[in-house]
């Protein structure tokens, strides 16, 4: 399965969308355990590099099949 992701950097609220997360809180908290996707920080605002994230989503799913 292969996600479509818009070309620009992705802000949590994104990723919550993306997911179908119940909030933002849990994107922060995938942050803190390191278990999400990688973020970076442009001053105060956390951002996703979509190639990034489908990296993620691609480990994730070769995690899950094994």
């Amino acid at each position: 399965m292969s996600i479509s992701l818009p070309d620009r950097y992705l802000t949590p609220e994104d990723l919550v969308t993306l997911f179908k997360l119940d909030s933002v809180e849990t994107v922060y908290a995938w942050r803190r355990k390191r278990i999400g996707p990688p973020g970076f920080r442009v001053g105060k605002y956390l951002r996703y590099d979509p190639q990034a994230v489908a990296r993620w989503v691609n480990q994730r799913q070769e995690t899950d099949a094994a």
